[in-house]
């Protein structure tokens, strides 16, 4: 490494957390990236080969998307999403009117298809994610 890196990490070294937040900062908003997000090829590559297959298959939280509700159907579909997420009657009409909505997150594969079944047996349309 160059000298003036070595002086970088140096003083890296000594950075309080709350110092080298604010350097963090600093630097997405002076060059419009984001440290948050890594490359998909960086990802890729520390990954272990099989990672991404064993992370498909030991999923186990889901999420329940209200695709679409017919107009003729939007009372009984706003009751099942009342009674699924408790809440009131206009935040349940608010989430039914701006679909694709997630009505679930982070269920179990139970809850999730229970939660797909009573929004389809009211006249919507679902998807588990």
């Amino acid at each position: 490494m160059s000298t003036k890196t070595d002086d970088i990490i140096e003083q890296l070294k000594n950075m309080t957390l709350l110092e080298a937040a604010e350097l963090v900062s600093k630097i997405e908003e002076t060059f419009g990236v984001d440290a948050s997000a890594p490359s998909g090829g960086v990802m890729m590559a520390a990954m272990p080969a099989g990672a991404l297959t064993e992370e498909a298959v030991e999923k186990t939280e889901f999420d329940v998307v209200l695709e679409e509700v017919p107009q003729a159907k939007r009372i009984a579909v706003i009751k099942v999403v009342r009674n699924l997420t408790s809440v009131g009657l206009k935040e349940a009409k608010e989430l039914i009117e701006a679909t694709p909505k997630t009505i679930k997150t982070a269920v179990s594969k139970e809850e999730a298809d229970e939660a797909k079944k009573l929004l389809e047996e009211s006249g919507a349309t679902v998807t588990i994610k």
